[in-house]
């Protein structure tokens, strides 16, 4: 059975998800401030982990740093800040996915779900390949084959393609990919993924005006959906 651990100060929320994840299966930790999640966490070791950001002794941010340092567990921000800026700060720390309240319960659950399956590809792959229906990207060979045909990738196209790919399911925000990719002097040089990304989606989407696997996360980032 699934363990979940959901952290927030706010009684009604709390028990809200309690009573739902229960009726969907989970085991289901609380815990109303950061110290009492970090403790949890560390005692039960759950499978995914809820998290708000505003909590009464320290900030959320905190509590994923803290998490990070010891384990990969997902990490699903569930948070009343709205701000593109709040949502990069959570990712870029190590969150996995985001979710503004209020929000939908059947869209939550859809979220914890997917974080849940990466995390299982993630522990069992580690692979050298990873394949869609369109096109399959090769790690070892650093190549990209469509239809069993090679692509031609620009060494740029392909070293953000790779970030995407390792992470896959994953939401990498715009700045990680930036700094990662390019350097730490180009952080801020958003212009620079959209030309990329446009560029990859010509020459590996079967529709690039309607992506499937390179998703843009509008404000926030890009997402590879294999």
């Amino acid at each position: 059975m699934t363990s979940v651990l959901v952290v927030d100060d706010e009684p009604q929320i709390l028990r809200a998800l309690q009573i739902n994840l229960h009726a969907h299966g989970y085991t289901v930790y609380t815990a109303v401030d950061g110290a009492g999640a970090l403790a949890s966490a560390a005692t039960h070791r759950p499978d995914v982990v809820v998290l708000d950001l505003g909590l009464p002794d320290m900030d959320g941010l905190e509590v994923i740093a803290g998490l990070r340092g010891w384990t990969r567990v997902p990490i699903v921000v569930l948070s009343a800040r709205h701000a593109s800026e709040e949502k990069v700060a959570a990712l870029d720390a190590g969150a996995d996915d985001y979710v503004t309240k209020p929000f939908g319960l059947d869209e939550f659950l859809a979220r914890l779900r997917a974080a849940q399956r990466r995390a299982e590809s993630r522990a069992v792959d580690g692979g050298p390949t990873v394949a869609t229906e369109d096109f399959v990207v090769d790690f070892q060979s650093k190549k990209v084959l469509r239809q069993g045909e090679p692509v031609r990738l620009t060494p740029t196209e392909w070293s953000l393609l790779e970030l995407l790919a390792r992470n896959s399911g994953r939401l990498v925000s715009q700045q990680q990919l930036l700094v990662e990719v390019w350097g730490p002097a180009y952080a801020k040089e958003t212009q620079y993924l959209r030309v990329y990304m446009s560029q990859l989606r010509r020459k590996l989407e079967p529709d690039p005006a309607k992506p499937r696997h390179l998703l843009t996360e509008a404000g926030m980032g890009y997402r590879f959906e294999p």
